[in-house]
């Protein structure tokens, strides 16, 4: 255990610094993360108005208002973790353009640690905040048979479906070693991932429960989950049962991640200068 502690001691040092740095300036500081906040409001208040404006009480996709807080609240909750802990990995492109990301190899630490360590986005703490409270809201108002099997699912899944999302941008990152400058193409997959994540896969068409079904298992993340928990029977294509499979989408996911990672720092071969 101090042979762990020791090894990540330098990770600590360099994550404290930044939230140091980003807190120094509290004026902005206390700007980001009411704006934050606000953009989380925003967007829980979007699911309240859709469904409120929905007369057939099967709601949207065999979910009702209830069940779509619970979604909003698992998807918003691990994706702002996610997002706050690894997020800044997609400014990978901006190293690889300038010819900087050889420094960090002149660090004997592994490369993706030192990325994943070199900034952490605290202002994503008050959208953590609004996706806990969407969290416990959805909980509450649903009528869910506790048992402690599900209990130590919904646990698993808060973490699992952190992990996908982390996975997601990682792989993301992988990628950018080939792309260089396509930031916008893998960004449209992440961010829309977590906006598909919000909504019920029911709906999705086929060609998006492809994607985001299987290929990036973003439908594990929330809708599964809950369809899981709710006794639901989900969708033809992806059925209540299989949200009991989360933890696997995110062995799935860094599966992938890791081996696009590794696969692009192998065809990196320096920025020349």
């Amino acid at each position: 255990m101090a042979d762990v502690a020791a090894a990540w001691r330098p990770y600590r040092a360099v994550l404290a610094s930044r939230v140091r740095s980003q807190a120094s300036y509290r004026g902005g500081f206390v700007l980001d993360l009411a704006s934050s906040l606000l953009v989380g409001l925003v967007e829980l208040a979007e699911v309240w108005v859709l469904y409120r404006a929905i007369s057939d009480p099967g709601g949207i996709g065999g979910l009702d208002l209830a069940a779509a807080v619970l979604v909003f609240g698992l998807a918003d909750l691990s994706f702002s973790i996610a997002d706050m802990l690894v997020g800044h990995v997609d400014t990978l492109p901006r190293y690889l353009r300038s010819g900087t990301l050889d420094v960090f190899y002149l660090r004997p630490q592994p490369l993706l640690a030192q990325l994943v360590t070199s900034e952490i986005s605290v202002r994503r703490i008050t959208r953590i905040a609004v996706g806990a409270v969407a969290l416990g809201i959805g909980l509450v108002i649903n009528d869910i048979a506790w048992t402690p099997l599900h209990v130590l699912f919904l646990a698993l899944v808060v973490l699992t479906s952190t992990a996908t999302f982390a996975g997601v941008f990682v792989a993301a990152a992988g990628v950018q070693f080939f792309l260089v400058d396509a930031s916008e193409m893998t960004n449209a997959i992440v961010y829309g991932g977590r906006y598909a994540a919000s909504q019920p896969a029911s709906v999705w068409s086929k060609p998006l429960v492809a994607l985001f079904g299987f290929a990036v298992p973003i439908a594990f993340t929330a809708y599964l989950p809950t369809v899981a928990l709710l006794g639901l029977r989900g969708s033809a294509w992806l059925p209540g049962w299989v949200g009991w499979l989360a933890p696997l989408a995110a062995v799935w996911t860094w599966a992938v991640a890791l081996l696009a990672w590794r696969t692009g720092i192998r065809h990196y071969q320096g920025g020349g200068g």
